[in-house]
Parts: C-alpha cells; sequence; structure tokens
C-alpha cells in the first residue's frame, strides 16, 4: 500500500476515535453545568431571590469567621404581612415578599448573606464596621418602607422590624447566639418604624414560642419618615 494511504488512514482512525470520545465529554459537560444550575436554583428562594436557610447559614458563619468584630446579623420581619394577605390577596403578598428580596439584596450587596428564613422573616449577615452601623441601619430602614408597586397599578404600604446584633456588642461570634439577640432587638423596636442593635443584654432575654420577653436598653436607630 502506498505510504502516504497509510498515514491517512491512521490520521482518519486517530481523528474518528477522537471525535468519538469527545462525544460523551461534551454531553457530560452539559449534564454538569444543567446540574450545576440546578443546585444553585436549590439554594435560593424561587419568590425572593434570597438564600435559603441551609446555604445561608454556610455563606453566614464564612463571614462571622472571616470578618470577625466588623460583623453584623440583622433580621428582618414584615409588619402587619397577615393584613395584606387578608385584604389584599395572596399574589400581593407575594409582590411585597419579592420586594423585599429585592431591596434586601442591594442594601447587603452581593458579598453579603442575605436569606429568607420562612414566610416573612429575613436575616443578613454582612461585613458592617462599627463607624457605619447607624447610617446603613437607618438606610435599611427606608428602603423597607417604600411603597411597593403591585402589576396592577396599586400601590400597597408596607413596613418592616429590624434587629441587629454585632459580636463587639454581644461578646460571641456564634451565629445562633447573634441571630437570638437580633431577633430579641426586633421585637424591642417591633413596629416602632426604627432599627434596634442588641445589647449584651439581648442574649438572656427569655423568649415564649420565638417572641422575647423583657425590655432591656437598647440602641434604636433609623424612623422611616
Amino acid at each position: 500500500m502506498d505510504p502516504v494511504l497509510r498515514v491517512q488512514g491512521r490520521f482518519g482512525q486517530r481523528t474518528l476515535l477522537l471525535t468519538t470520545a469527545a462525544v460523551p465529554l461534551t454531553g457530560w459537560t452539559v449534564h454538569a453545568l444543567a446540574l450545576h444550575r440546578r443546585l444553585a436554583a436549590s439554594r435560593r428562594d424561587p419568590l425572593t431571590g434570597l438564600l435559603r436557610r441551609d446555604a445561608y447559614t454556610a455563606r453566614a458563619r464564612r463571614l462571622l469567621a472571616r470578618h470577625g468584630e466588623d460583623t453584623a446579623v440583622v433580621m428582618v420581619d414584615a409588619d402587619h404581612f397577615k393584613q395584606i394577605n387578608d385584604t389584599l390577596g395572596h399574589a400581593a403578598g407575594d409582590a411585597v415578599l419579592a420586594a423585599f428580596g429585592s431591596r434586601l439584596t442591594a442594601w447587603a450587596g452581593p458579598r453579603a448573606a442575605a436569606g429568607r428564613l420562612g414566610g416573612d422573616e429575613f436575616a443578613i449577615v454582612l461585613h458592617l464596621p462599627r463607624g457605619r452601623r447607624e447610617q446603613r441601619l437607618t438606610q435599611l430602614v427606608r428602603m423597607l418602607h417604600a411603597p411597593v408597586v403591585l402589576s396592577d397599578g396599586r400601590t400597597v404600604g408596607v413596613a418592616a422590624s429590624v434587629g441587629a446584633a454585632t459580636p463587639d456588642v454581644v461578646g460571641s461570634r456564634d451565629l445562633a447566639v447573634l441571630q437570638r439577640a437580633a431577633d430579641a432587638a426586633l421585637y424591642d423596636g417591633k413596629h416602632s418604624g426604627r432599627a434596634v442593635l442588641a445589647t449584651a443584654q439581648h442574649v438572656t432575654v427569655p423568649s415564649v414560642n420565638g417572641r422575647r420577653a423583657g425590655r432591656p436598653g437598647t440602641a434604636v436607630w433609623g424612623r422611616a419618615a
């Protein structure tokens, strides 16, 4: 056989082998990308776009370990949310939750852990140095009190209660401890239109069904106009 033909034959077989091998590789690549997208989607709440509890918790703990004393844990609870559902319908309630999700995401920034813990309860962990806390929490309160415009043009008045806790004040970097203190501070300022920063006393506030009892001293910021 002509040597040229033998070389071409060997080259053709090698090309066919490589091409055949590339087909399942491409298929697995597509499958892996699709799986990655599904996993990423499963980490987020489909209504608000915020992290689900497990994904939020994992990222929040990493932020606390990285930034330490300059980290803030912020709890947010929508005010009068049941009334919105009862009077305007669940579609309006969903629109309010989606709007809150967008506002919390915008406020916290891409490096924060912003999660929906369930219902109308949200949590954020972010890098927030002491000198910026008052300004940023006041900004958050104002954002959450801006009316929500529904798809049919109706405007819904909304509000939210905000509590925050920081490791340097509370004396702990444990996420559960900080969330409990922030939640206790939130209920100290419930329906007040202000963000409340927890003190060390909030860690020991007893609770009944998750609701705080007692009223220790607090720092309160950001009454909504």
